[in-house]
């Protein structure tokens, strides 16, 4: 709404009168804002739609892992985007529900759209909490600092600073080798970052929700913006068949292209080993269905 990106947000939640009071709440905040229609609604409101963002899923507490909570999410997730499909949806989908490699394929089996269409948050936003954290440590902008977080988006993440540039420099060059940062302890902060969110308030927002917006708003314009997203992979770095985060080319109709970085020998192990926990993951959660 603020960044006038709609003129039409329906929301919907199983809770009809939680949805009515957060789209007249909404709509209050619109008057003083830019002109966009906020109602709440049913899933054959959203049937037309160019865009729909699944963000209900199961939460967690405390120091609980994202795959913990999995079986949970799933059940909420099959059902959302179940009622979507059956309503005639056939828009582009944004999964944003934890664990969201997994609830993006969860939405992809139950909705029968292409995999193209079928996009999870995945890793955009940790690959912006460590552009953040580069910047801070390197005194540039964090709008100067490109570079990944690739995989999965929660424990086994890579990050992967091969792909990382500052004014077309690499980390090494812009930042020499006794002055750069520690990138162990630069990742696993990286990591950590949710948690000590989740820990503080007891759920992230304001990170996830803008993450979000920036990938509907490369669907929405066409921009054919790279954006690290979770997309089906189809033999990247010889992965297969699962949901997880590679840089993406973002258009109209989703997913256009999927990009596989040099990224070095360790690098390309760990993404394999991040992918290896999502197979196993997803393994156990299609057996406990």
């Amino acid at each position: 709404m603020l960044r006038a990106l709609f003129h039409e947000i329906v929301l919907i939640d199983r809770d009809a009168a939680l949805a009515d009071a957060e789209a007249a709440d909404l709509s209050d905040a619109n008057a003083l804002a830019r002109p966009a229609r906020i109602w709440a609604g049913t899933y054959a409101d959203a049937a037309s739609a160019r865009i729909a963002v699944i963000t209900a899923g199961a939460a967690t507490q405390g120091s609980q892992t994202r795959l913990s909570v999995a079986a949970q999410s799933a059940e909420i997730v099959a059902g959302c985007a179940s009622q979507l499909a059956g309503a005639g949806f056939r828009g582009v989908l944004v999964v944003a529900a934890n664990p969201v490699d997994l609830m993006a394929q969860v939405a992809f089996r139950h909705t029968g759209l292409p995999a193209s269409q079928v996009i999870g948050t995945g890793t955009l936003l940790d690959s912006s909490r460590l552009r953040q954290r580069l910047a801070e440590r390197l005194n540039v902008a964090p709008a100067s600092v490109n570079g990944d977080v690739l995989g999965e988006h929660g424990d086994s993440e890579i990050a992967a600073f091969s792909t990382v540039r500052i004014g077309g420099l690499t980390l090494e060059h812009f930042a020499g080798a006794e002055r750069g940062p520690n990138r162990a302890q630069l990742a696993d902060d990286v990591r950590q970052d949710g948690y000590r969110i989740v820990a503080g308030k007891g759920y992230t927002s304001f990170g996830i929700a803008t993450a979000t917006v920036r990938i509907c708003e490369a669907i929405l314009r066409d921009e054919k913006a790279v954006l690290p997203v979770s997309t089906l992979t189809t033999g990247q770095y010889g992965i297969v068949d699962i949901f997880l985060s590679l840089p993406c080319v973002l258009g109209a109709a989703g997913v256009e292209r999927v990009l596989t970085p040099d990224l070095t020998a360790s690098e390309q192990a760990g993404l394999v080993a991040s992918a290896n926990v999502l197979v196993k993951a997803l393994a156990a959660l299609d057996a406990s269905l």
